[in-house]
């Protein structure tokens, strides 16, 4: 493992591709591509327009009051605070899950990830039915902490079991002891993935809307929402959407900087070898506990208080738009179709840029991935405002609509999707493809006898990733829906604000029954992928 302060970070561009770049992409492969593309780049450009439409002076007067400013104090506190705790948490627990003798640590490794399957505001929907103390900064804290620390624990526990040992070998035989190791030998290495996981913490903090509007937590997405309810204010509202997305592109540009130009690529490509694993000794039982503490805490809690009210028959248990079975079947049969619907597209979509970037990369196919990204750094709620503005002005028959909703969720997750889609890719060989058309295949019957067969559990793997975080998403979901269309997502946090904890249980249970089961879905499919890959 290497570490040298000049060069490249790690592009991940595949062996060869200077001669496949010489090869021209076909263009309606290009034509495909940038349409993606694009279609992520227009709600950046309608709020960014709605913004300067309110010109300079209307500008300074909405942004420049106490409010904003006490938007501005609350937003960036939740985010420095939650995202430090997350690095944190997710390292400490990785290092003990990979890297000590832990007892149970396989069962620890699924317990300690287990919260990623648990949206946030199910979480904060827990807490809040506890107690209504847990309304604020504090409450808030807890709550996004213990649902986004896994985005650090699971990068940091794979660069982990990837880093080679050797180097640390030798620090400890020249006299480092096991702390000193760490902090000079292992920490510098696992900088990439760390800072991966606190940017993506940071970026989620950002655009958290339920758990915030639970928790009575203000913020600038909990203010959009606010005055897009109250008064349909365009103007504020897009401003305050331009503040947060500044703030999306400060957290983007500060782990650009600080990630630099070092290298941290393998140069020896030798066998694989395992680090041997650190005695906790007296340490053991206190790791086991802090493990237990923080499972219960994340895990433990929003499935036991969801168990709880499922029990309960009293006034918590009325609902202002319905609770029989039938109206259960209904919310879930809609998220279902929604979640369906959202990867179908959201993975045709990412098909043309991620064949664009393996088999014909250059500068045109990395421009257009780095403007699929720039969606990682949209909030939903500044999304879904841009789509309203845009359906209400020019496209009004699909306003409100389910294939607007739709393409909503494609312009949201397609980061998600493309990059499973191009590590599918990657893995197979372009010969294949070469020698199936010497042999007269047409294009169509390559990609159907070739190409599907190795790469289909890769495209399944994204479009369950999708799938997950369309049936979980909730704010734009809550704009953008149709009239009459409740998710699962979306009738929790109706009933949850009415305080009928009761009602809104069984939807919770069984959001998080198919959180669970997508996860094991994606699970699955990421490890048959692999394993046909060796």
């Amino acid at each position: 493992m290497s570490m040298a302060s000049g060069g490249g970070f790690e592009s991940g561009v595949p062996t060869g591709c200077a001669t496949r770049a010489r090869r021209r992409a076909p263009r309606g492969l290009l034509a495909a591509a940038s349409a993606s593309a694009a279609l992520v780049l227009v709600p950046l450009l309608v709020i960014v327009a709605q913004a300067l439409q309110a010109g300079l002076g209307r500008a300074v007067t909405l942004l420049w009051r106490p409010l904003v400013g006490e938007l501005l104090l609350n937003t960036l506190l939740i985010v420095g605070a939650t995202t430090c705790l997350c690095a944190v948490l997710g390292t400490m627990a990785a290092w003990f899950v990979e890297r000590t003798d832990l007892p149970g640590r396989r069962i620890w490794s699924v317990l300690l990830a287990g919260p990623l399957a648990v949206p946030a505001f199910i979480t904060s929907y827990a807490w809040i039915s506890l107690s209504p103390q847990f309304q604020g900064f504090v409450g808030a804290l807890l709550v996004v902490t213990s649902s986004y620390y896994p985005l650090v624990l699971l990068p940091v526990a794979a660069s982990l079991r990837g880093l080679d040992p050797a180097l640390e070998e030798t620090a400890r035989s020249l006299g480092c002891g096991p702390w000193r190791c760490f902090l000079r030998v292992v920490l510098p290495q696992l900088r990439p993935s760390l800072l991966g996981g606190m940017l993506m913490v940071a970026l989620g903090v950002l655009a958290e809307f339920g758990a915030f509007s639970l928790l009575r937590f203000r913020t600038f997405t909990t203010q959009i929402y606010a005055q897009y309810r109250t008064g349909f204010n365009g103007a504020g509202a897009a401003l305050l959407a331009c503040a947060l997305l500044v703030l999306c592109l400060g957290c983007l540009a500060a782990e650009w900087k600080i990630l630099g130009t070092a290298r941290y690529d393998r140069v020896d490509r030798g066998v694989k070898r395992f680090a041997s694993l650190y005695e906790l000794g007296r340490a053991r039982w206190p790791a086991v506990a802090l493990c237990f503490a923080i499972a219960l805490l994340a895990l433990g809690m929003p499935l036991g208080m969801t168990a709880y009210w499922l029990t309960q028959h009293d006034s918590a248990a009325v609902s202002m738009t319905g609770s029989g079975l039938l109206d259960l079947l209904d919310t879930a049969w809609a998220s279902v179709r929604l979640g369906v619907a959202g990867a179908a597209l959201t993975t045709v979509l990412a098909l043309p840029v991620g064949f664009l970037l393996v088999r014909y990369p250059g500068r045109y196919a990395l421009f257009l991935e780095r403007t699929v990204y720039l969606s990682q750094g949209l909030p939903g709620i500044v999304l879904a405002l841009a789509i309203v503005t845009l359906a209400v002005r020019v496209l009004l028959p699909l306003y409100q609509s389910t294939l607007l909703l739709v393409v909503a969720y494609a312009i949201m997750f397609l980061p998600l999707a493309l990059v499973s889609v191009r590590a599918a890719l990657v893995q197979v060989q372009s010969k294949l493809e070469d020698a199936a058309r010497s042999l007269g295949l047409r294009w169509y019957e390559v990609i159907w006898r070739v190409l599907l067969p190795l790469t289909g559990p890769g495209f399944a793997a994204a479009a369950a990733l999708v799938f997950i975080c369309v049936v979980t998403e909730l704010t734009a979901t809550l704009l953008l829906a149709p009239i009459g269309t409740e998710t699962l997502a979306t009738q929790i946090w109706n009933d949850t604000t009415t305080l009928a904890f009761a009602a809104a249980a069984p939807y919770a249970a069984l959001l998080v029954v198919i959180s669970l089961g997508g996860s094991w879905i994606l699970t699955s499919l990421f490890g048959r992928s692999a394993a046909s890959k060796t």
